[in-house]
Order: structure tokens, then C-alpha cells, then sequence
């Protein structure tokens, strides 16, 4: 039993009180139980006989309490509190002192008829005087009235008597107002509504200066609070960005060598206007920075000893920058297979901090494997070609130390075939000494040939020249290794034609191309009309995008059949005329630019040689040259200055008895911009070009680039002559400005250009579109 908390003094009239609660203590715990056992005298009766059950006195549907077995022996339960202990408790008190104690109670009847009386009667105090008294109850001195049936007024809090709206009778339920109460400010709107806030970044300024990065700029392109650009769906995810932007912080940190950085992080809701921002903080305090205090490679010696140390850049005392570890560490990977180590590993780092020095004791091991040289080429998969013809495509030969610059560039070469879905090269360990402490590698190229068939497509235009189209259908290893069949089509508002190429790339030698020509065209332009039929052989050894070459060469031969018109002064009229034309060709350029499509600085120089003979009226050998020079000087990293001369001769035969198509002509977007195609020079009594036997032109440009648009100004001036030598007199000059679109392929270009001091018949304005800059 669990006892009082306080003390209770029950009073003498208690104990008979007590004495029941400790009986239906028991009473409750023996229902409980599952029974009731009450101990009573035995009665007498027969020996043997069972006892006679008495009669129940519960109700039906109570079980009645199961009478103890005859015989049983009840053991004795020692009261609680025993008598003297109770009487010892309780305070005597004796009758003569308070004789209330010995009076009756009075009945309800007799209480209610004496308050009613004193509340007649107005005494208060009549009411603890006079005990027959009839009257109203007093609370506080105040009678509280009868009411008509006689039940009393009773008093609700400080209210007074006589306020008869606290005994007005209720109002009936179908005149009671249920509309709903209207508040003086509006309901808040739910708590998931949208949130603005604003970003605020406390103490980042002191490891801002101390970094290299703008660690301000850099947390902002990453944050995520930042990222949302002030607004958020609900209070909740403001602080999943928050707590984002506090792990990136803490990383940013981290990156820059501030390990023990701490960031505290809040949201400042004290705006008092309605619907103000949420100010978002981010407490930073970085602690101290640490740096490098030794650097340790564990590595075996190398070839040459230093190699290693040599090229990694991490020095002691330079802080704990992850871009600079990572760097440094990136480096000795690259560098190692470069130098005769195609097998080389850079194991993990181990950095050790000293909390109270502030350094850190750096460890990196790298295997470096054995040194290696290039050995035998295979290859496997689905063959394009056979190892053989990798190995003209490969830079390196037997016995040459390995180098990955090498083998990149040789995976470079097998994807530029466009023969390949697939393809990989990678060395394996053969264990096969090549002397010198060193091994022989194989290298091994997987294969996995891809469609050999291609369609390509390009067009242009061109004041003078008009709108022409090219296609092409390329099968290009139909007769393999890389032996191509080419078939073209063009279809202009000028030009028509077909034609067939036999072309081996790589032949022999990397980027040595031998093509097979035969073609068929039709030109009708303002300075001839002409049906041409050409066979020519060509090898050429040329710049590519992945190899562009210092120096390149062709030569080649050439057997030309065509049919033209031509302006015969002496008779006055345009008559049609057959030539027969035979001779080679020979080039060679120098490339000192610094890309093939788009170059930026550096210079060019290309010479080309035709040594030809006509047979119209008997064979007339004559020599066309013409030379090329470009130069390219880059004023901001976004402006280049460009600027070309072109100056070409034919010497050996006069002009009347070479084919028109063979002459020099100037004009057109790819010579003398504002004017139109083969436009300047001299004319006929038609005002149409008739060409001549030598030309100069010049042109600058002004290059503007900003991302991937561009813009330039240019200038360009030429000149055609009928005589064999250029004179650079009466030199037509045009303007222009251009637009450029940059991809990865190269620009695409649209001029519009005006000539200059412009005479009669020529165009106000030129346009020219194509791939490629002018030059």
C-alpha cells in the first residue's frame, strides 16, 4: 500500500471511515483475484455432512461468490494499524467542549427551509445563530435569493446580485449565432508557404586574402542558397540549402589547407515587416592555415635520378592546397610514362597534421615499374587493317624508349581514319630484355571497326560565283588498307559537275595521300563558258588537324581536255575554241602558325609550280607560278591582325593562246572582297573579264573574337594584268566587315564587302558565305 505523501488527520469520527477503506481493500483485491472469500464461524453440523450453500442474494447474471471448502484454515492477517495505535493518533475531544458534536444532523429539507428564512429575514448572521431558521444561504456576508421554485441564486464570481442578466434564462439553441468570428488581422497563411531570403557570409575575408582563389566567387558558383537566386518553397528547404552550403563551405575551406575551420549557421527572422526576407548567415571562422612541413616520395631510383623530383613542384613550407597536391601528383603520373615508365602508379597520399605547428608531413608512394621500350605492334578485335599498317601510322619505331606522348598520338592517327566504332592502344608487359635495365613493351591496339560508308554535304555563295552545292559519297576502305572511292556531285547556279577519286591515305607514310582523279564539269561564268573533262594523279603530303606539319609538299600530272569561248578581238565576237592541256604540278609550303584552321599568330608560305603545254594551234609549253604568303600577330588575346599577299605569273606564251579557264583572274570572297567573281582585270568591248598573265592581291584583317562569335574588319586590294609581270599599278581596293561562328571544326564566315571608288556595272554590295576564314 502506498502510503500518504502528506499527513492527513482524519479526526476521531475518521476511524470507522478507515477501518471500510481497509475492507474494500480487500474486498477489490480478492475481485481481482477471481474470487471473494469471506471468513465467518463454522456452524454446526453433521459429521461428514457437506456444508448446506446458502442462498444467493446477487443478481442473475452475477456469479456468486464460491463458498470456502469445509475445513479450510484461514491464516490471521495482523491489522495495519491496530486500535491503540489509531486512538493514540486521533485528538480527544470531549463533548463539553464543542457540544455541535453530540447534535443530530439536520435533514436537506430542514437546511434549505432555514437558509431561505435568513435570506427573508436580510440577518446574516441570524443564519449560525438560529437553528430552526428558514432563509437564503450568505456567501461573503451577501444572501444569495430564492428563485421561484424555490432553489437558491447562486453567486458567480465577483458579480453582484443584482445583475439580472446572470438570472435571465438562456436563449433557445435555434436563435443561437454560429457565424464565424472575424479576427482584426488576416489568418497567417500555412506554414509551407513561399520564402525569400537573402545570403550573408560572415568572416571568409581573411582566407580570401590569404588564397590564391577567390574563395568568395567560387563558394557562390557551387552554393546552393545561392543557386535558388533568393526564393524557396517553404522555410524547410532554406534550411536543407543552408545546411548544404555549410558542408560545401567547410570543404572549400579544407581544400584551401583550413582543417579546422568551424562554420555556424543561422536564419535571422527579426525582420519586422510582413513578408520580409529571411537573412540566411554563415559564421566562418577559418583557424589556421597549415603548411607543408616535409615532403617525402617513396619511390625506387630512376632514369635519370632526378626525374622525379624534378617535376614534381610541391616545395616545404607552401600551404596544403588539394589543387596543388592533386596537380603535383597528376604531374609525376604524366610525366613517368613520358620518360621510359609506361607501367608507373601513384599510390595514395598521407598527410599527417600537427595541430599545435600548424604543418603538415606529406608522404606519396609511386611504383614506377620497369623502364620500358617500344616493341612489336599487334592488334585484335574487328579488324579495319592488319598490324602492318598500324605501324606506318605509329611515330615510333623498335627499340625507341617509350612514351605516351607516342602512343596518344598514334590512338589520335587510328581515330582519324574514321574507320573505327572503337579503338584503344595500351602496352603490354612482354619481359623480354632490351638491355640497358630496360624491357621491351608490345603495344596492343583493339579494334572495333565501324561503318565504312559516309554522305557529306556543304554549300555556299558568293557574289559572282552564285549558290553552289557539293556532295560527296565515300566508301573509305574499300580497297584496304584505307583505299577509298569517292564519288562527288555539284550543282550551282554556275558550276555543274561529277567526278570519281581513287584515294590511299597513309600511303606508305603517315599523311601521304596518292589520289586518282576523273571528272567532268560545266562553268558558265561572265569570263568564259566552258565543258571541261580532267585525269590527274596526285600525292601530296599535307598538314592535318592532328599533325599540322612545318612543311608539306605535292606534285602531281595532269591531262586536261575543254571546250571554251573566248573574246577574239580581231573579229570582234566570242567564239568557242578546243584545248588540249598537259602538264605536272609541284608545291611546297612552310607552316609556321599555330593552328591549321584559325590561326592566331605565326606565318605561312606556300610556292606552287605548273610546268603545262596547249595544243590549240600546235603545243605551246608556258609555266604558271604563283606564291602565297600569309602572316597572323595576335594585339590582345581577343584581336589578331591578319594579313596576306598573293602574287602569281604565267610566263612562256601569250594570252590569246591559253585556255581562258588557265589564266589568272582576281575577285570574289576567297581573292578581292567587294567585287564579284573573277570581276577585275581586263575586259572585253562586253565589259566581261577576259583574264590575264599575272595578278597581285593584298588583304587585312582585323579579328574580333568574344567566345564563340566574331567579328572583323577588313581590307582587301588586287589587280589582274595582261602582261606576264604584276605592276601593282591601278590597284581596286574593297571594305568590308565579316561576322565569324566558331566550332570545333573550324569558323563559319559571312562577309559583306563594297568596293571601293566603285565604277560603272559593279555591285554596291558583295556577300560570301563559307567555312573557314578568308585566309
Amino acid at each position: 500500500m502506498r502510503p500518504f505523501e502528506k499527513p492527513c488527520d482524519l479526526g476521531r469520527a475518521g476511524a470507522p471511515l478507515l477501518r471500510s477503506l481497509v475492507g474494500l481493500s480487500a474486498f477489490a483485491f480478492a475481485i481481482g483475484h477471481g474470487s471473494l472469500v469471506v471468513a465467518q464461524p463454522p456452524e454446526p453440523s453433521p459429521a461428514n455432512a457437506p456444508a448446506a450453500p446458502k442462498p444467493s442474494t446477487a443478481p442473475d447474471d452475477i456469479a456468486a461468490p464460491t463458498p470456502p471448502p469445509a475445513g479450510a484454515q484461514f491464516p490471521e492477517v495482523p491489522p495495519i494499524i491496530d486500535d491503540d495505535e489509531f486512538e493514540r493518533a486521533i485528538p480527544d475531544i470531549a463533548a463539553e467542549d464543542d457540544p455541535e458534536l453530540d447534535r443530530p444532523l439536520e435533514t436537506i429539507a430542514e437546511f434549505e427551509r432555514r437558509l431561505t428564512a435568513v435570506a427573508a429575514s436580510g440577518d446574516a448572521d441570524a443564519a449560525e445563530d438560529d437553528d430552526a431558521a428558514d432563509g437564503a444561504p450568505v456567501v461573503d456576508g451577501v444572501a444569495i435569493p430564492a428563485l421561484a421554485d424555490g432553489d437558491v441564486v447562486e453567486a458567480i464570481g465577483d458579480a453582484p446580485i443584482s445583475d439580472v442578466e446572470l438570472a435571465a434564462p438562456l436563449p433557445p439553441l435555434e436563435s443561437f449565432d454560429v457565424e464565424p468570428v472575424e479576427y482584426a488581422e488576416a489568418e497567417e497563411e500555412a506554414r509551407d508557404r513561399s520564402v525569400t531570403y537573402i545570403v550573408q557570409v560572415n568572416g571568409l575575408d581573411a582566407a580570401d586574402a590569404a588564397s590564391d582563389v577567390d574563395l568568395a566567387d567560387l563558394f557562390s558558383d557551387l552554393s546552393a542558397l545561392y543557386d535558388g537566386d533568393g526564393k524557396a518553397d517553404n522555410a524547410a528547404m532554406v534550411r536543407a540549402r543552408l545546411r548544404a552550403d555549410a558542408d560545401l563551405m567547410q570543404r572549400i575551406l579544407a581544400s584551401e589547407g583550413f582543417y579546422d575551420a568551424a562554420i555556424g549557421t543561422r536564419i535571422d527572422r527579426t525582420a519586422r515587416e510582413r513578408n520580409a526576407p529571411l537573412t540566411v548567415i554563415l559564421d566562418i571562422t577559418p583557424g589556421q592555415r597549415y603548411t607543408l612541413g616535409s615532403v617525402s616520395i617513396d619511390a625506387e631510383p630512376t632514369v635519370p635520378p632526378a626525374l622525379i623530383a624534378d617535376n614534381f613542384p610541391l616545395t616545404i613550407g607552401e600551404p596544403i592546397v588539394a589543387q596543388r597536391i592533386q596537380g603535383a601528383e597528376a604531374a609525376i603520373a604524366l610525366k613517368l610514362p613520358e620518360e621510359g615508365y609506361p607501367f608507373a602508379k601513384v599510390g595514395q597520399r598521407d598527410i599527417l597534421l600537427d595541430g599545435a605547428t600548424g604543418e603538415g608531413d606529406y608522404t606519396l608512394p609511386v611504383e614506377i615499374g620497369p623502364r620500358s621500350r617500344f616493341g612489336a605492334i599487334e592488334t585484335t578485335g574487328d579488324l579495319a587493317f592488319d598490324a602492318e599498317h598500324v605501324e606506318v601510322l605509329a611515330r615510333f619505331e623498335r627499340g625507341h624508349l617509350y612514351d605516351s606522348r607516342m602512343v596518344d598520338d598514334l590512338r589520335q592517327a587510328l581515330v582519324a581514319t574514321g574507320l573505327f566504332a572503337t579503338v584503344a592502344v595500351e602496352p603490354q608487359r612482354t619481359g623480354e630484355s632490351a638491355g640497358d635495365d630496360t624491357e621491351y613493351v608490345t603495344t596492343l591496339v583493339t579494334q572495333q571497326a565501324g561503318p565504312p560508308r559516309t554522305i557529306a554535304a556543304s554549300a555556299g555563295y558568293g557574289t559572282g560565283e552564285g549558290l553552289r552545292l557539293e556532295g560527296s559519297w565515300t566508301h573509305r576502305n574499300l580497297f584496304p588498307p584505307e583505299g577509298a572511292l569517292i564519288g562527288r556531285a555539284i550543282v550551282g547556279t554556275q558550276e555543274q559537275g561529277i567526278g570519281a577519286t581513287l584515294r590511299r591515305s597513309n600511303a606508305g607514310r603517315r599523311d601521304r595521300t596518292f589520289e586518282l582523279v576523273a571528272e567532268a564539269t560545266r562553268s558558265n561564268y561572265d569570263a568564259f563558258e566552258a565543258i571541261t573533262g580532267r585525269v590527274a594523279a596526285r600525292i601530296s603530303y599535307d598538314s592535318t588537324p592532328i599533325w599540322q606539319k612545318k612543311f608539306t609538299y605535292a606534285f602531281g600530272v595532269e591531262l586536261i581536255a575543254t571546250s571554251e569561248d573566248d573574246y577574239e578581238f580581231t573579229r570582234g565576237l566570242r567564239d568557242r575554241d578546243f584545248y588540249t592541256i598537259a602538264g605536272i604540278s609541284g608545291q611546297v609550303g612552310i607552316d609556321r602558325t599555330d593552328s591549321l584552321l584559325d590561326p592566331t599568330k605565326g606565318f605561312r608560305i606556300t610556292t606552287l609550280l605548273q610546268p603545262e603545254g596547249s595544243f590549240a594551234g600546235g603545243f605551246s609549253p608556258y609555266m604558271r607560278a604563283r606564291v602565297d604568303v600569309s602572316g597572323y600577330y595576335p594585339v590582345t588575346d581577343s584581336v589578331v591582325l591578319a594579313g596576306r599577299v598573293r602574287v602569281g605569273s604565267i610566263i612562256g606564251a601569250a594570252r590569246e593562246l591559253l585556255a581562258p579557264s588557265r589564266r589568272f583572274y582576281a575577285g570574289g570572297g576567297g581573292s578581292v572582297r567587294g567585287f564579284g567573281y573573277q570581276q577585275l582585270g581586263p575586259k572585253d568591248p562586253n565589259n566581261d573579264p577576259i583574264g590575264g598573265r599575272s595578278v597581285n592581291e593584298a588583304a587585312v584583317e582585323a579579328r574580333y573574337r568574344f567566345g564563340n562569335f566574331g567579328v572583323v574588319g577588313f581590307v582587301d586590294a588586287g589587280q589582274v594584268y595582261r602582261g606576264s609581270t604584276p605592276d601593282f599599278s591601278n590597284l581596286r581596293f574593297g571594305a568590308g566587315i565579316g561576322g565569324r561562328f566558331y566550332t570545333n571544326f573550324g569558323p563559319m564566315r559571312l562577309d559583306i564587302a563594297t568596293p571601293i571608288d566603285r565604277q560603272p556595272g559593279e555591285s554596291r554590295v558583295s556577300v560570301y558565305v563559307s567555312i573557314g576564314q578568308a585566309f
